[in-house]
């Protein structure tokens, strides 16, 4: 099937999802949050958090 991203897991229970040109790394926001609702996110000068919502939706505010 040329053109489809192919799944591969890996030994710490990640996914990377490799098509030809780059390999993507995939990580559950239950490990990022760590049962927290919000995490501030660096990003060179700048700060980010990403919340949790009610519904269950996640939202990036700069």
């Amino acid at each position: 099937m040329d053109g489809e991203p192919m799944i591969d897991p890996v030994r710490d229970g990640q996914t990377l999802v490799a098509s030809a040109k780059r390999t993507v790394r995939e990580v559950a926001s239950s490990e990022l949050l760590l049962g927290e609702n919000e995490l501030l996110i660096r990003h060179g000068d700048e700060l980010y958090r990403l919340k949790l919502t009610r519904n269950m939706k996640l939202i990036l505010q700069k």
